[in-house]
């Protein structure tokens, strides 16, 4: 198979990277300077164990690849890019298989539209992407866990999610093939709820731990609502084990997850309306406030439409303008 990676960015080019290193076929698709980096120096790939350089094929888009039977589409993008990317991909490509391989829950049902075959894959895939051409990963031995399932989920699983598995897990990442893949997405959704603390408040004030735990107690009561399961913490921490722990990569910026990111690349925007404002939606349906989100949904898409950096919030006045 070959795997065109829509989006090499810090989960899109870990995983391409990965791919290309183990000897699997690779074509890395970026934009603007991230892609003349990775053509022109090749992709930098730096983790606790290496730091290397990779010689993968680069496209710009769809009318730089042609289509081969035997491809796979992961599609990597934030979810506010994945309508762009998918009516992009589609003309050409709507018969291949696709995973979605993105936080939140949105991305299966909007490619559904579009493709007839479409994968879930939950991302737990610690990486950082602040400059072209270099992606960080920062767990080992294994780079990431990438939960696989079909969607909609009908109870099975296939071929198609067992070769993916075999090639990733043979890139150095632990890729379980799931008959219910939705609920380790909304597990990692609840995760991801801290994505807007940290991009608001930054790593170190007292009390964005204050802000997580009502964002997440939040989270936890509008899926209860919503009747939608979700995989527990310690199950998720089992299956990782020590197999897939973070640590220092010599040499780089400490920095955050991906809305930390984006605020710091100074992208523009940033994925919370469907992360903390995808809870905030569930709750409307549901009749559950979640004024915490929707506080964080909003301040980051703020700090993200003035081009204002990371940390930029006070927690603690954040938390005082919040109903008690």
């Amino acid at each position: 198979m070959r795997y065109i990676i829509i989006g090499a960015g810090a989960v899109g080019g870990a995983i391409g990277g990965r791919l290309h290193q183990a000897g699997h076929d690779v074509v890395l698709v970026a934009r603007g300077e991230h892609a003349t980096a990775l053509r022109e120096k090749g992709l930098r790939l730096r983790t606790p164990d290496e730091d290397v350089t990779l010689r993968a094929p680069v496209a710009t888009g769809p009318d730089e690849v042609e289509p081969r039977p035997d491809d796979v589409l992961l599609l990597t993008v934030k979810t506010q890019d994945t309508v762009a990317a998918l009516d992009a991909w589609a003309p050409a490509a709507a018969h291949l298989p696709l995973l979605c391989v993105q936080n939140g829950v949105a991305n299966e049902e909007i490619a559904l539209r579009r493709f007839a075959r479409v994968y879930g894959v939950c991302v737990w895939l610690p990486a950082q992407y602040l400059e072209p051409g270099v992606i960080t990963a920062s767990a080992a031995p294994l780079t990431g866990m990438l939960h696989i399932g079909r969607y909609p989920q009908d109870g099975t699983t296939d071929d198609t999610a067992r070769a993916v598995s075999a090639d990733l897990e043979s890139a150095r990442f632990l890729a379980p093939v799931v008959p219910d893949v939705m609920r380790w997405k909304y597990a990692k959704l609840l995760s991801n709820l801290g994505n807007a603390v940290q991009a608001l408040c930054g790593m170190d004030q007292p009390d964005s731990a204050e802000l997580l735990r009502r964002a997440r107690a939040e989270g936890e009561a509008v899926l209860a609502a919503a009747g939608i399961p979700f995989a527990g913490e310690e199950e998720q921490a089992e299956l990782r084990g020590d197999r897939v722990n973070i640590h220092t990569v010599p040499g780089t910026e400490r920095g955050g997850g991906s809305t930390w990111q984006s605020l710091r690349r100074g992208t523009g925007s940033v994925e919370v309306d469907y992360l903390n404002g995808e809870i905030v939606l569930l709750g409307r349906h549901h009749g559950v406030p979640a004024p915490v989100n929707e506080a964080l949904r909003h301040g980051t898409n703020v700090l993200a439409r003035e081009g204002r950096p990371p940390g930029s919030t006070s927690a603690a006045e954040l938390l005082a303008s919040l109903p008690s």
